[in-house]
């Protein structure tokens, strides 16, 4: 099996994967490992016309201080994250089987995992948007900044926080798929959302890739950030087609 050395690799430390702080840990440094290469593009914008050339909103107008939300991203992980990994901890400990899972199916349950977690941001991102007391309550923290950069993925409130982590935690226990699935959905997913918050649409972006339209990516994120009322599914685009909230123009 291709993805046995991995696993027994994995299982090797299987007291970490095992620990309430591992949650925590793989989480944060996932994310910044996902937003650190657009942070070094953000560095050299400033002086490297190339590098501009890709941004989506050239002017600096309403973009995000990192270290703002660095603060903010750190603050929900220590407060709300983690308190409730060592409640999951303790009412549910994890059990990792020996063998790991066939590569086919491993990869077809991510794409099932994404496709159910867009549909489930898809329609919280919806609610929070057309009912204006969910929006000024909860989410209107997320767009503080009308331009979009790496660290603002995560720039949001305890309660968008954790209603997203919940969706992203419970598909795939929903759909009991391998340990080793759920860790590859979970970066996959941070690497996404991240992409999507980016600010640039460079020319191997995930939605260049995809053929058809049908992936929104980063330029589909950012026009949601610039007009709001628009673009409201993370990642694919065939639920704001059917909504009538797709909008491709700046």
């Amino acid at each position: 099996m291709l993805l046995q050395p991995v696993w027994s690799f994995l299982l090797g430390h299987a007291s970490l994967l095992r620990s309430p702080f591992f949650p925590v840990l793989f989480s944060l440094s996932v994310y910044l490992s996902c937003c650190l290469p657009y942070l070094l593009l953000d560095a050299l914008a400033s002086r490297c016309a190339l590098v501009r050339r890709y941004k989506l909103q050239p002017a600096s107008v309403g973009s995000a201080s990192p270290g703002l939300c660095l603060v903010l991203t750190l603050y929900n992980h220590l407060l709300f994250i983690f308190p409730l990994s060592v409640l999951h901890w303790y009412l549910r400990p994890l059990h990792l089987p020996e063998q790991a899972p066939p590569l086919p199916r491993l990869l077809a349950q991510v794409f099932v995992c994404l496709l159910l977690f867009d549909f489930q941001s898809f329609t919280w991102h919806l609610l929070h948007h057309r009912v204006p007391w969910l929006y000024r309550t909860f989410h209107k923290v997320h767009h503080n900044f009308s331009s979009t950069s790496a660290l603002t993925a995560e720039y949001s409130g305890a309660w968008e926080t954790l209603s997203l982590g919940f969706f992203a935690s419970s598909t795939p226990m929903l759909l009991g798929v391998h340990p080793l699935t759920q860790l590859l959905f979970f970066v996959v997913n941070i690497w996404l959302s991240v992409e999507d918050h980016c600010g640039y649409d460079l020319p191997w972006a995930t939605h260049r890739l995809v053929p058809l339209g049908l992936f929104g990516g980063a330029r589909h994120h950012d026009l949601h950030h610039l007009k709001s009322r628009c673009n409201y599914a993370p990642y694919f685009t065939h639920w704001d087609r059917l909504a009538g909230t797709l909008v491709t123009q700046y």
